[in-house]
């Protein structure tokens, strides 16, 4: 029963080394190896396997996903880019930006498609500005964790807490008690930035110059998604308000905006928008399912065969 034990710790140390050998592995490799562990040595059946993943969580990824390659891929984000960080003068301004900027963003987007779509924005920024990529990115990475926390489709953690929590309104919720640590934690992640990283901040001036948008239909069409999406929360929000008893389920913002991007797709036939997604995230996330509901399962079996053999021994 200890053997999905095993194998967890097994794939925490692989993410933690990344490399055996002259062998270098990716997170959703490793992830992979354990889900194919725990079904090959029998701690769980290939029904339960399936069983276990989260479909809802699985959509709502998959129509973020697609929403986000399609501002990249029509050049709309970058074109978005230039518009927001336009306004930052010096280094100081633009880490702020980046950080309560794609904090926000991610806290609608989910964490996982800002961090996809907005590595190539603060990649840009630093050769335009001179400045140090390592510091961006980190930026970058302090942004979509912290600016996450306070919305139910920030990460997929708060996803399957809103979806299984049984929460009335998670969106308010979510907000009334997470929105002002999230904001404090966004300032303190900047002092700790620049306290870190001294040596980087100067106050010299920064330029900016916009990038032309690559392809208009699918960045008109990516504008339509964004606005469907905040639509669809406000209208996620009022059903709670207004009581007005119908099971508006989150998955359906991510696939309802996404909706005319995979039309526009399929009709046109350009598959890229749909074919370059982050596929290999979806299935990191699908074998960790498995993964933890084998280590969840043997744990359950192991509590109850343990307080069965105590409950015996007391009526001896």
């Amino acid at each position: 029963m200890i053997i999905p034990i095993i194998i967890l710790a097994i794939v925490f140390i692989l993410i933690a080394l990344r490399k055996v050998g002259n062998i270098r592995f990716k997170i959703w490799q490793i992830m992979l190896l354990g889900a194919a562990a725990v079904l090959l040595t029998g701690q769980i059946t290939p029904i339960d396997a399936l069983k276990s993943i989260d479909v809802d969580v699985m959509l709502f990824l998959f129509g973020m996903f697609v929403i986000g390659n399609a501002l990249e891929e029509s050049g709309y984000l970058s074109h978005l880019s230039y518009k927001f960080f336009k306004k930052a003068k010096t280094l100081d301004h633009l880490i702020l930006f980046i950080l309560f900027g794609m904090g926000f963003a991610s806290a609608f987007l989910m964490n996982d498609t800002l961090a996809i779509i907005g590595t190539p924005v603060v990649l840009l920024l630093a050769r335009k500005h001179g400045t140090s990529s390592k510091v961006l990115l980190l930026t970058l990475a302090f942004a979509v964790t912290i600016g996450s926390v306070f919305s139910p489709i920030g990460n997929p953690q708060n996803l399957l807490i809103a979806l299984n929590g049984d929460i009335a309104n998670p969106f308010i919720t979510f907000f009334k008690f997470l929105f002002i640590p999230t904001m404090i934690n966004l300032l303190l992640a900047y002092f700790i930035i620049k306290f870190f990283y001294r040596e980087h901040f100067n106050d010299k001036s920064l330029k900016h110059s916009q990038e032309p948008i690559k392809d208009h239909e699918l960045a008109i069409l990516s504008k339509i998604s964004l606005l469907m999406v905040v639509v669809l929360i406000i209208i996620n929000v009022l059903t709670v308000f207004l009581k007005l008893g119908i099971d508006f389920k989150l998955t359906y913002i991510a696939l309802i905006s996404a909706a005319p991007i995979i039309v526009f797709s399929l009709f046109s036939r350009k598959f890229s928008t749909i074919k370059n997604i982050d596929w290999h995230t979806l299935v990191f996330f699908a074998a960790m399912f498995v993964l933890m509901k084998s280590v969840w399962t043997q744990q359950f079996k192991a509590k109850a065969g343990c307080c069965w053999y105590l409950d015996w021994k007391h009526h001896r």
